[in-house]
């Protein structure tokens, strides 16, 4: 997955503030019909490790993101396999990336969108249900025997729970991943750090300590300058959500206003939380101490990236992709130079990872689908294509013999040697992606840790190895709310949200020193931040009485 991808998850995850605990109407009908006379195409008897193939050449529509890394072509060759293996061809409406989801708005509004609407990140679905576009796709489940057995193999039944509407269904069908998957951390000059003597750092303390003595010994220099931070969101970039994070704090990229206090039975807001204040301390010191360069928070990417190939700087954001693609060629001018993945420091929560990162973008259904002869059969087909074990290597990998050999479950995969994808064979002739169509973004996602730890290098795996050992935070209760509920969190929503985010500069870089907290939180009580707090907690209330 490409950086900006991931980025787009993880700040699709932070504006669930708002609509991620939003829902529907008490009044809305059971939307589960009869499904006599739409079985037509369909199999007989679905279950988990079948291959899905239809009785009879269907087609079905599908929205398709068109990825300015590899643009959507017809031809590819996983969309010619894919309807040799289902005997399914897919009539695709291509958007490019940029357009993607107002278009997805507009044709979903205007009851003209395909059936299948991938490439949907919750809470976007929400906007629809009112209108009764899309379907409660929790009510066709019993559908997908892949889908269900891994929601109940997996224990994600809590995550989906989270996707809840009012009425206690949910209308987006995640990408579910076995085991939360860490992927974003810091690059560090190793290079640097043996010339020190320096070892890693195992908290963020140590990384404090570390980055002090990297300071000394080039007092000229901020030993961390970094990067995505841009388009410019003051107080929403990687590295204060790493940090806050660590601390018990959704912030930066990961920013959602409502987190779910568990010892008090409630949520509070994030953004007044006394764990937010102890976060912003330790960067405010980082920064004061010319350890942060204080454009890390507003500098575009090449900036960051330019000071990190110049030796400027020692340390910078970094995921597996970027650490191979672009930190290890920006550094390949310094004689000696090395980088690596620094394993993710630890805080106050100890060794964990946040528990909601194990779901992915989507798809939603529309509505006009369930009319058809062949909506049964479209439902195995995106179980299978999306959820089956066959389904997701064939999707991410291709076809054993032309684009890879070997097998996940022996550890013996390989990619073939003509081929090329992220950091794998970077100097074959094919991309993977580019000419065969295969680990496209609208098909390929989640999956078993197995599948996953084919993507990575050897030195991925042992980060992974490391992260995997970390205990997964709980995720918070559903507190869908009304519609009206919504819109008027939503009014207030967007003042709340700069406040924090210009703040957390502020207080980040001392513009405003940290005694002034109090007032800050005042500030906060004074643009309706208790008031939204009490709709989402009467929310709670009301779906645990309704539901359990």
């Amino acid at each position: 997955m490409i950086p900006l991808t991931r980025r787009h998850l993880l700040t699709a995850a932070g504006a669930a503030a708002v609509a991620g605990l939003a829902g529907c109407g008490d009044d809305e009908p059971d939307a589960k019909e009869g499904l006599d006379g739409k079985r037509a195409g369909a199999m007989d008897a679905f279950k988990v490790g079948d291959q899905f193939k239809a009785t009879e050449p269907l087609t079905f529509s599908i929205m398709m993101l068109s990825n300015q890394t590899y643009p959507y072509k017809a031809d590819w060759p996983f969309l010619t396999e894919l309807t040799r293996r289902t005997n399914v061809s897919l009539e695709a409406t291509a958007v490019p990336g940029s357009d993607y989801n107002q278009k997805r708005s507009v044709m979903v509004s205007a009851g003209n969108a395909p059936f299948i609407i991938p490439k949907t990140y919750h809470p976007d679905e929400e906007a629809f249900i009112a209108g009764g576009a899309i379907l409660p796709v929790s009510d066709y489940v019993d559908l997908m025997p892949n889908y269900s057995d891994k929601l109940a193999r997996w224990n994600l039944q809590p995550n989906v729970d989270g996707f809840k509407a009012e009425n206690g269904k949910y209308y987006l069908l995640p990408g579910l991943h076995e085991n939360v998957w860490q992927d974003y951390s810091l690059a560090v000059r190793t290079d640097i750090m043996d010339k020190l003597g320096l070892t890693a750092p195992q908290t963020w303390d140590d990384l404090a300590n570390v980055l002090r003595e990297m300071k000394k010994a080039y007092p000229d220099r901020y030993p961390l300058s970094d990067r995505w931070s841009t388009p410019p969101q003051p107080g929403g970039n990687n590295l204060i959500n790493l940090v806050g994070t660590a601390y018990g704090a959704r912030a930066g990229w990961g920013w959602t206003p409502a987190v779910w206090d568990a010892a008090a039975g409630r949520f509070v807001y994030s953004g007044a939380m006394d764990q937010y204040r102890q976060m912003l301390e330790y960067l405010n010191k980082l920064v004061t101490e010319g350890l942060v360069d204080p454009e890390s928070f507003t500098q575009t990417d090449d900036n960051a990236r330019q000071k990190f190939a110049a030796g400027k700087s020692f340390v910078m954001s970094c995921n597996a992709q970027t650490l191979v693609n672009e930190a290890r060629k920006d550094i390949a001018k310094i004689p000696g130079a090395t980088v690596a993945k620094m394993i993710l420091p630890t805080g106050p929560m100890g060794a964990t990872l946040p528990g909601y990162n194990r779901l992915e973008n989507g798809i939603m259904i529309s509505k006009k689908a369930a009319e058809s002869k062949n909506f049964v059969a479209m439902m195995q087909f995106i179980d299978w294509v999306w959820y089956s074990d066959a389904g997701q290597l064939f999707s991410k990998w291709g076809i054993e013999g032309q684009t890879y050999s070997g097998s996940i479950e022996d550890g013996t995969f390989k990619l073939d040697p003509g081929v090329k994808w992220a950091g794998l064979n970077p100097d074959a002739p094919k991309g993977l992606q580019v000419d065969y169509g295969y680990s496209n973004g609208v098909f390929s996602y989640g999956g078993s840790t197995k599948l996953l730890s084919t993507q990575f290098s050897d030195e991925e795996k042992a980060f992974q190895a490391e992260m995997n050992k970390r205990k997964a935070q709980p995720v918070p209760p559903p507190a869908p709310l009304s519609a009206e509920e919504r819109e008027q969190v939503t009014l207030w929503d967007s003042a709340l949200k700069d406040h924090v985010f210009q703040n957390t500069l502020r207080f980040i870089l001392g513009q405003r020193p940290l005694g002034e907290w109090d007032a800050y939180v005042k500030e906060l009580e004074g643009k309706n931040s208790t008031k939204y707090l009490d709709i989402v907690n009467k929310a709670y209330e009301r779906y645990k009485k309704a539901h359990g």
